[in-house]
Formats: C-alpha cells, sequence, structure tokens
C-alpha cells in the first residue's frame, strides 16, 4: 500500500457536531430538539443525495435551509425567529471533544490535513473557524467547485487532484457510513467512526477500518 501523507476529514457529523445546533435552542424547543434535529438532518442528506440525481443544484446552505423548513413544518413548529436562530446556530456547531487533539496529533506525525465536505465555502469557513480548527488544517475543500454532493467520484477526485496525491496516498475519516463508502470505492484509506454503533452500510466499497472514536485515527494512520 502507498504511504499516507494526508488525511481528510469530512466536517458534519465527524468533525462538527450537527446536533448542537437544536440542541442550544432547547430552550425554545423543549424536549423536541432531539427529533427536530434528528429530522433535520435526515432530510438535509436525502435533499443532496436527490438534487444530485436530479441535476438540480443548490449550495448546502440553501439545502439545509430546505431541510430545516420541512422539519419544522412536520413537527409543528411555525416560528420564523426561531428558525433564523437555527440557522445562524449552524454557523456555530461544536467541535466534538476529540477532535481538536486529534488533528494536532496527526499534524504531528507530518501529515497534510483537510476538510472535504458537502458545505458551501462560506457555511464550512464559519463554521471551522467558530469551532477553532481552521489553524490545523491545510486546505477546507467544498463540493461546490463540482457542482454535485457526496458520494459522487467527482467529489472524491476533486480532494485527490487539489491535494496533488494519488487516492491510495490519502486517508479518509468519516462519520457518515455512507460517505465512507464512496471513499473507499473511490480508492481512498477509510476510517469509518461509527460512534453509535451503526450496523455496516450494503454498499460498493468498505472502510479499511470501523473505529468509535477520532482519537483512534492517528494511531491507524500511524502504521
Amino acid at each position: 500500500m502507498a504511504t499516507v501523507r494526508a488525511v481528510v476529514f469530512d466536517a458534519y457529523g465527524t468533525l462538527l457536531d450537527v446536533n448542537s445546533a437544536a440542541e442550544r435552542a432547547g430552550d425554545a424547543l423543549g424536549d423536541r430538539w432531539r427529533a427536530l434535529s434528528d429530522l433535520w438532518r435526515r432530510k438535509q442528506l436525502e435533499y443532496t443525495w436527490l438534487r444530485s440525481l436530479m441535476r438540480r443544484h443548490v449550495d448546502f446552505w440553501q439545502v439545509t435551509g430546505e431541510a430545516l423548513d420541512y422539519a419544522l413544518q412536520a413537527l409543528d413548529v411555525h416560528d420564523p425567529a426561531l428558525r433564523k436562530r437555527l440557522m445562524d446556530l449552524y454557523l456555530h456547531l461544536d467541535a466534538y471533544p476529540d477532535a481538536r487533539a486529534t488533528l494536532v496529533a496527526l499534524r504531528e506525525q507530518g501529515l497534510q490535513l483537510a476538510v472535504l465536505s458537502n458545505g458551501s465555502t462560506g457555511m464550512l469557513d464559519a463554521g471551522i473557524r467558530n469551532a477553532r480548527l481552521d489553524e490545523l488544517l491545510d486546505a477546507v475543500i467544498s463540493v461546490e467547485e463540482v457542482a454535485v454532493y457526496k458520494p459522487s467520484p467527482e467529489v472524491y477526485a476533486m480532494a485527490a487532484r487539489q491535494l496533488d496525491l494519488l487516492p491510495g496516498e490519502i486517508g479518509f475519516v468519516s462519520a457518515n457510513g455512507w460517505d465512507a463508502h464512496g471513499a473507499s470505492a473511490f480508492g481512498f484509506r477509510v476510517a469509518w467512526c461509527n460512534r453509535t454503533g451503526l450496523p455496516p452500510e450494503r454498499l460498493p466499497g468498505a472502510p479499511e477500518v470501523e473505529i468509535r472514536s477520532l482519537s483512534e485515527v492517528p494511531a491507524f494512520f500511524a502504521r
């Protein structure tokens, strides 16, 4: 196998906790915050896949807003101020507790570090900066250059091109099983961060390793 020279992370759900927006609005949502967060995230992902199939691309900020509108209506929440607050909170997502230490350890191993995300450039710049991870990354790569969403091979190819590396020289980390399979099918060396113990996806490609925490990533790519 080629030596891994860069490690690329998914952003939303991997480095950044997508549940933290609705959780912070728990004072307004009460015990509905978890249901809203789960449905918001599910529709957000579904819309990326469906828009890719329909060839009707819009950026991830619009997709995120449309998914939120669906979730709010489904839960019979009609509050424009709360909708605005939730969208603002999406630019201030919490980093997972193990994210920063993992990036620091990988930098100490001499690896390039990047993010490859469905997020639009503005979303990513704000989210990563507000999570205080920006100074640890060499590149933040958005799908907007190719105007299609993961798991299209065009997205993973864009990362290899921008990093000027062969697919086998890139380690990839995602907490999303479908993303892990897509990256593996493309040729990346993949660690699937399966925090909640989900069963594996039945899709082409397979992660090289399944882990439960980002803290396991440095040891895996040091081999």
